[in-house]
């Protein structure tokens, strides 16, 4: 049993961290057992237990992630402590077995880690580059002629959260290890490939693929997409293969990266050789985009595929030691962030609140109707309930079908076969393939979970059957208690607190724009701050993008503009797939000088955002200097007719193959100039969307 409640707490994370999660879960585990084990008296001392009990370990979520699931652990030993196993022992002395029990769970795992350190960082590498290769196959759908944008945006938005919190738990764990035990090569080479990856992220964002402009562009052209896309998904499935020779420590496979970039290049070549360039300049110039993004993206693989083949490397991480703890997201484990939490405006304490009190009346709905094995009941309420009513209810709908699942196949067994050996191994094998599962696929790891339960007690009880029926009505009644918890008792609508999500969101993306705009003036090194500029603002639009999905699973009388939400997420996700693009070009393309008409655009784009954000923070409106955008959009259309026409001579005077700075200033100035009109659109969309939502409120 020490084992089973120090478990949940053994996920990705440093060496430190993960024993320390381990040893205080144990310590946790033990104590709630041994006090609600000494309170299991009588009613009068139960009911105030678990009041008290429930509330206090519920509420130590507050400190995060890792210490959420150390919470659980001490919830869960509650909830055992009713299981009512028999024993000679004395409560304290199982206190003592189930710390025991805790602390050589973490001895095995901490041999595990040292005798294999690298693992854990190598699962987690792998899995972030499986999620990239799904990531950048999604987008190559929506260069198909019968590919809607909108089918594939709320899929992209989340496979974009999930690889900002891969990112996030590989910065943490390759930054703190670099901390502690220096530059070592291994290190060194982990950290340039996660550098690589979320640079993948940033450029597949920078690049969002215009399907109208392509459909209309390449309406008599869709082989040369089909090329590209093609390209794309080799790329992808080389990274997948990449992936599963790190999973199973394989040989990396051979590549033939470099040899389909150059055959890209001849179809482009060719493409343009055969067009009327006067014609169809706008079209070759985005076929151009297109293809540097992609060669920018092989590169970016080829660079992992070296650094895992350990070819030398010249790149060196560009981090000084003092500035490497900004980029690790920290937990303030104090008293002042308990009592920040505690009142109603809290989540977390309102979660915690609503939690003791369905287990309160879980417990007295099972001792009233003499329910069999009626702590499942409270089981299910605790791994069922979460803060928010869409995750408890996505949670419901997962536990219930799992546990209808489980029951069916283990009926289907036990029919079959009475053989109790058979029971065991079912038993096993069901347990460790549900710890597998719990956190990457809830449904089937409920399934796993009945199926272990069931098999465990029919090696007790001969009636299977009965075991499998009360297994199941327990979990309905816990699922519906759990149901009714989240939505009658103080919830925490999403509509709530959306105006200070999507306000956090255009604060980071403001921050960022203007990190991309100082670097265009500046050029020189990337500064820290460009790079925190873009983490903050990816986790804030991952954030965003959780919180619309979690409003979009409330009941329908709590779903408060939620068109309109959708729309202001959706110009959020297109305004920093536009900022993205702006700043990856300006970082990999040589420039010419911020003009005055780049600095007209950037003031009006930033006042527009400012405006949104001080609508949404119940702010005075600011007089802002209203900008002559028209004027410089006429200047930026002018150079870049200019040299259109330019251009068009040499084509006239039959030098067809453009020169490199010709070809890189026509790049600028149609791409610039697009970017910017685009993001000032959008900036203006953003703000009057903003201001309809803030009027529906106060209607």
């Amino acid at each position: 049993m020490g084992c089973l409640l120090s478990s949940p707490s053994d996920v990705t994370g440093t060496l430190k961290h993960k024993t320390l999660g381990i040893f205080f879960a144990a310590l946790l585990g033990a104590f709630s057992y041994i006090i609600a084990r000494y309170a299991a008296v009588n009613l009068a001392m139960i009911i105030p237990m678990l009041l008290v009990m429930m509330f206090g370990i519920a509420f130590l979520s507050v400190f995060g992630f890792r210490a959420s699931l150390v919470s659980f652990s001490g919830l869960l030993a509650v909830v055992l402590s009713f299981a009512g196993v028999g024993s000679e022992l004395e409560i304290w002395e199982k206190g003592l077995y189930i710390f025991s029990g805790g602390i050589w769970y973490m001895m095995a795992s901490t041999i595990w880690y040292l005798i294999r350190p690298q693992r854990a960082t190598e699962q987690l590498l792998a899995e972030t580059i499986e999620i990239t290769a799904e990531y950048l196959r999604l987008r190559v759908r929506l260069l198909g002629q019968d590919s809607p944008k909108e089918d594939f945006q709320e899929e992209l938005l989340q496979l974009q959260t999930e690889l900002n919190e891969h990112h996030e738990s590989l910065r943490e764990i390759l930054l703190s290890s670099r901390k502690t035990s220096g530059n070592s090569g291994y290190a060194r080479k982990r950290l340039l490939i996660f550098i690589d990856l979320v640079d993948m992220l940033e450029l597949a964002m920078a690049n969002p693929i215009d399907y109208e402009k392509f459909k209309i562009s390449f309406k008599d052209d869709n082989d040369i997409l089909n090329h590209f896309a093609l390209f794309t998904l080799n790329l992808a499935a080389h990274l997948d293969k990449i992936a599963l020779a790190i999973h199973k420590n394989n040989s990396l496979p051979a590549n033939n990266i470099e040899k389909e970039i150059d055959e890209l290049g001849k179809i482009l070549e060719n493409y343009r050789n055969k067009i009327d360039m006067t014609q169809k300049r706008d079209a070759m110039l985005m076929l151009r985009h297109l293809y540097d993004y992609q060669v920018r993206q092989a590169q970016k693989i080829l660079n992992i595929d070296r650094m895992l083949k350990n070819i030398e490397v010249n790149r060196k991480p560009a981090f000084k030691e003092k500035e490497i703890q900004k980029f690790i997201t920290p937990n303030e484990y104090s008293f002042k962030t308990l009592s920040n939490n505690f009142n109603l405006d809290s989540v977390i304490f309102r979660h915690a609140l609503r939690l003791a009190i369905i287990v309160v009346i879980g417990y007295l709905i099972g001792a009233y109707f003499s329910v069999q094995n009626s702590y499942w009941i409270l089981l299910t309420v605790i791994v069922i309930m979460r803060p928010n009513y869409g995750l408890t209810k996505q949670r419901i709908r997962k536990r219930i079908v799992g546990t209808l699942i489980g029951g069916a196949v283990a009926i289907g067994i036990v029919v079959l076969t009475q053989n109790t050996t058979l029971y065991a191994i079912f038993g096993i094998l069901s347990l460790t393939l549900a710890f597998s599962l719990i956190q990457k696929n809830y449904t089937t790891a409920a399934v796993f979970i009945t199926l272990s339960i069931v098999f465990i007690y029919a090696l007790m009880q001969p009636e299977v059957l009965k075991v499998i029926q009360f297994r199941v009505f327990d979990t309905l009644i816990g699922a519906t208690l759990a149901a009714i918890g989240n939505f009658i008792l103080w919830p925490k609508w999403e509509k709530q607190t959306i105006d200070g999500v999507i306000a956090a969101s255009i604060k980071a993306n403001r921050n960022y724009l203007e990190e991309i705009i100082q670097y265009y003036h500046k050029k020189g090194n990337l500064l820290p701050g460009y790079k925190l500029s873009r983490k903050k603002a990816f986790l804030e639009i991952g954030n965003l993008s959780g919180a619309f999905q979690r409003m979009a699973q409330e009941p329908k009388s709590k779903q408060q503009n939620l068109g309109l939400i959708y729309e202001i997420v959706g110009l959020n996700q297109t305004f920093m797939s536009a900022m993205a693009s702006l700043g990856t070009y300006i970082r990999t393309h040589p420039t010419t000088k911020a003009s005055s008409e780049f600095n007209t655009y950037s003031r009006g784009i930033l006042n527009n955002l400012k405006q949104a954000y001080n609508l949404l923070e119940n702010k005075e409106a600011e007089n802002a200097v209203s900008e002559n955008t028209g004027e410089a959009s006429e200047t930026l259309h002018k150079r870049f007719d200019k040299l259109a026409k330019e251009r068009d001579l040499e084509i006239k005077s039959g030098k067809r193959e453009i020169d490199r700075d010709m070809r890189f200033k026509l790049q600028e100035a149609h791409l610039i100039t697009g970017q910017l009109e685009w993001m000032l659109d959008i900036s203006n969309k953003l703000s009057k969307n903003i201001q309809k939502l803030k009027n529906s409120q106060d209607e």
